[in-house]
């Protein structure tokens, strides 16, 4: 639950908790620690910098005394004065270089403070108290329990980038890659759960034996889900019998899911700021390199973070591309009018003489000034090339196509209508529209639509098995042929995702704004306590449920949550919930009547195989919509292009011609 010690305490973000973990937790306990060291060597794996720079920053990390990165795979010079701070995984290769670098008589440096990032399996920590000269020089032997990594206040994934290769491709069933992924994938989200004291109710997507009607067979992709809830349901009960602090009773909901649930999501074109930043411009995580000119002429290259730190990015990134364009505008009008650094430097282009005073004011405003210009035209630089990248593509044509398609106001004519009369459409929008379509459409795909597909499109043989790959995600493209006269009656095929409702005019707001990710109502439903048992099933029934189940004789899944011990009411701004007005300080008191109350628990969701912009965009919107914060986490977070990658990747079938 949330860290409060009473109901006037700040709240601290999931992302917040997690930096505190890090850095006071680990970081600053060391540092207190008597005898250590002024400074010390931060030693830590390919993983575990991945975690340590998604909520840290490196001064906040040289401020507790770190004066030394280093990777525990390479290798390191010896630094016998200074005591080395381990931020380790427990596997075998790290526990054998920590044995090699702290013991003999030259250990390569003084003292270990040693913090394992998931639990330490029994063998590899025995292997450590075997040897006496370690044991000796470390002082501290400890499991943190954090091994994921945050994308903003409401996100996280488990950095699996193969998880859809390794668990719906071709070769992923029953295989290792498939066992070590679904263990690795249990482990680490179950971190998030110790990070933050939290025990949840597990649910899962149960596997749907007629999605594909009578013939289709329940294969290992199915169980994706079923086997990730069943290994975490064990990780967590290793905590509450290991971990002092960790939750006797369930005090939140968690609903894992994989990516069949919604193949179309991550190949529509989203309209927000955020998502098109991520779909049209190159964009390597938060950090967006781009070209300006100087005003002597020169051209520089310049890195930003879109992030957190932003107050415009947070305040637009979750609006439409053209509502964003159109408050960048805003902003820029109101900075010239109320800022006083910028009206004193257009009176002076007016001639105007400026008094020492205005001239004193003008020196203590220009800092500030120019942070907000700086962060201003940032954004105004990208919305115009997002802008202008969408003329060139015809994308408002080729969105409105999209929706049209996913909402069955479109066929496979239109598409390729479409495609002849745009000439220069690129390859990618091409297949993205045809996959689109196939996904959205099942059983339509016959051998002939392939071949005019491959002709009228233009696509190579690659780009058609990317198409074939969506049936390794449930998807079926085209009817099964019966083997011989049968009478047979088969039961009717159901689909193994919800139907996606249509938005009223008042949701949609704008036309390419119809389309929402399915994931929506999973959690929306969920919020409600009315996410259907049979399909989301428990991996053990609440109590509360068992009894009054049996006695209303509801399905169990109908019948409310009795409220959890530890239930918050909390108030506190988010960043999207009202506009920050640039020229003038923002407040953080948390003292707004607008601000929304937080009550209950948090609600947790998980996605096998990547999620995409919208859904996390989704969760901060479900956040105010149901007043409980929700948290969506995955094994990758996607944009289009790297999607359609992982799609290529499933099979290895020949191209054909």
């Amino acid at each position: 639950m949330a860290d409060l010690s009473s109901s006037r305490s700040v709240y601290r973000s999931f992302k917040q908790i997690l930096h505190d973990r890090l850095l006071k937790d680990m970081l600053h306990t060391v540092r207190t620690t008597k005898q250590s060291t002024v400074w010390k060597v931060l030693v830590m794996d390919e993983i575990t910098v991945k975690v340590m720079s998604s909520s840290c920053k490196m001064t906040e990390i040289t401020e507790e005394g770190i004066s030394l990165v280093e990777n525990i795979g390479k290798s390191r010079q010896p630094l016998p004065a200074l005591d080395a701070v381990y931020f380790i995984q427990p596997s075998q290769n790290n526990v054998e270089s920590l044995i090699g670098d702290m013991s003999g008589k030259a250990p390569r440096y003084k003292r270990a403070f040693v913090f394992f990032s998931s639990p330490v399996p029994r063998n590899l920590l025995n292997t450590i108290k075997s040897e006496a000269s370690v044991l000796a020089r470390v002082a501290v032997l400890r499991e943190v329990n954090v091994e994921f990594l945050t994308i903003d206040t409401q996100g996280f994934t488990t950095d699996h980038d193969k998880a859809l290769e390794h668990l719906f491709g071709d070769h992923g069933a029953d295989s290792r890659d498939y066992e070590l992924c679904v263990e690795s994938m249990a482990i680490r989200l179950s971190t998030v759960f110790a990070s933050l004291k939290e025990f949840p109710h597990v649910r899962y997507r149960a596997p749907n034996p007629h999605a594909g009607g009578s013939d289709s067979k329940v294969t290992a992709r199915d169980f994706v889900p079923t086997r990730l809830a069943a290994a975490l349901w064990d990780c967590l009960m290793k905590f509450k019998a290991t971990l002092s602090d960790f939750p006797i009773a369930e005090t939140c909901e968690l609903v894992i899911v994989d990516r069949r649930i919604d193949p179309v999501a991550p190949i529509m074109h989203e309209w927000t700021y955020d998502a098109m930043c991520n779909d049209l411009l190159d964009i390597d995580g938060s950090k967006y390199t781009y070209e300006v000119t100087t005003s002597s002429g020169k051209k520089e290259r310049k890195e930003v973070l879109l992030a957190d730190n932003d107050p415009i990015w947070m305040e637009i990134r979750d609006l439409h591309i053209a509502d964003a364009s159109l408050q960048l505008t805003e902003k820029m009008q109101e900075f010239g009018k109320k800022n006083e650094a910028a009206q004193l430097r257009l009176n002076n282009k007016e001639g105007q003489e400026i008094s020492t005073k205005e001239m004193q004011k003008l020196v203590q405003a220009l800092p500030q000034f120019q942070d907000q210009i700086d962060k201003l035209s940032l954004h105004i630089h990208i919305a115009t090339t997002i802008n202008d990248q969408i003329k060139k593509d015809g994308l408002n044509d080729i969105g409105k196509l999209e929706q049209d398609l996913v909402y069955g106001e479109a066929t496979s004519k239109d598409i390729l209508s479409m495609i002849d009369s745009k000439q220069g459409m690129s390859q990618d929008n091409k297949l993205r529209l045809l996959l689109i379509y196939a996904a959205t459409h099942p059983d339509k795909l016959d051998t002939a639509k392939r071949l005019q597909w491959t002709k009228l499109a233009k696509l190579s043989g690659e780009d058609m098995n990317t198409i074939t790959n969506l049936e390794c995600l449930g998807v079926s493209l085209s009817k099964k042929q019966p083997e011989g006269f049968s009478l047979q009656f088969r039961p009717r095929k159901v689909s193994i995702r919800p139907t996606r409702k249509e938005k009223n005019q008042d949701e949609m707001g704008w036309q390419l704004s119809r389309f929402y990710p399915l994931i929506e109502d999973v959690v929306a439903e969920l919020g409600k306590n009315g996410l259907p048992k049979e399909q989301y099933p428990y991996v053990k029934l609440p109590v509360s449920l068992v009894g009054e189940a049996s006695v209303t004789g509801q399905p169990a899944s109908a019948v409310p949550l009795k409220k959890p011990h530890s239930v918050r009411t909390i108030r506190y701004n988010w960043a999207a919930a009202g506009k920050i007005s640039v020229g003038s300080a923002s407040s953080d008191s948390g003292s707004s009547t607008n601000e929304p109350t937080i009550t209950g628990t948090r609600i947790f969701v998980f996605i096998v195989g990547g999620m995409t912009r919208s859904e996390l965009r989704t969760m901060r919107k479900l956040t105010a919509q149901l007043k409980r914060e929700v948290i969506i986490g995955s094994t990758s977070l996607d944009n289009p292009q790297q999607f359609l990658q992982k799609l290529r990747s499933l099979t290895t079938i020949d191209d054909i011609d």
